[in-house]
């Protein structure tokens, strides 16, 4: 296995009160209302679709796609309190949402189940990065797409400044954010470093956008036939 599929200095799970104080922090009105457009804006035109996503942590995104009424909607998260915690807020919202504890190189699921697949804000923290680009290519259908938004390796801190400002926390909780996602970057990919990695795992092949702190890499699973068009076009 390539060297890219194994990174040091491994974060712990996020569990306990650690878990509970970043699902606090992320379900903010403003965050909320954010999440809200990103559930519409990826699901875009799809009239019905089976969605995961990977690691959605206290499940506001996987919420905001169930209440859109066209999904069948699935998250897999690696931390105990995190599924607890996206399983109480789904009840809450009074969705429906399919909440398990897994791990993304390792997913309980069989192959083609997906048509689409989202990660937010947690591939860096990956520990084998190939291994579950590998997975999320399995278990997506033919024609599926898997969108991976996360935090970039050149984001200043200017960027990360204005970008939590924006998601108008209070002193305290603005100040531990910034200080969180300074630190982060360290973890975080470059858009170079995310196109060798996707060469290294079986989707071969992605289109990677940039804006403000954050990077989004779409990754389609081809078939044979529709991978020779690809190749031609």
């Amino acid at each position: 296995m390539s060297s890219l599929n194994r990174r040091r200095h491994l974060l712990p799970e996020m569990e306990g009160t650690t878990a509970r104080w970043y699902a606090r922090q992320r379900g903010t009105p403003s965050q909320i209302a954010t999440v809200r457009r990103q559930a519409a804006e990826l699901t875009g035109a799809m009239t019905s679709a089976d969605v995961l996503e990977v690691a959605p942590g206290p499940g506001y995104l996987a919420i905001e796609i169930a209440r859109l009424g066209r999904f069948r909607v699935t998250g897999l998260d690696i931390s105990r309190t995190m599924v607890e915690i996206s399983q109480e807020n789904a009840a809450t919202a009074g969705v429906t949402v399919d909440f398990r504890h897994g791990d993304a190189t390792a997913m309980p699921f069989a192959d083609g189940s997906f048509d689409l697949i989202v990660c937010q804000a947690a591939f860096k923290n990956f520990g084998q990065p190939v291994s579950a680009l590998n997975e999320m290519h399995r278990v997506l259908r033919l024609g599926g797409l898997a969108v991976i938004q996360d935090l970039r390796k050149e984001a200043s801190s200017a960027d990360i400044d204005h970008e939590v400002d924006n998601q108008r926390l209070g002193a305290v909780s603005s100040f531990i954010t910034k200080r969180v996602l300074a630190g982060l970057r360290a973890r975080a990919y470059s858009t170079v470093q995310f196109e060798r990695l996707v060469t290294q795992s079986h989707f071969r092949t992605c289109e990677i956008k940039t804006d403000g702190i954050g990077l989004e890499v779409r990754l389609k699973k081809f078939g044979s036939t529709a991978s020779g068009l690809a190749a031609k076009n």
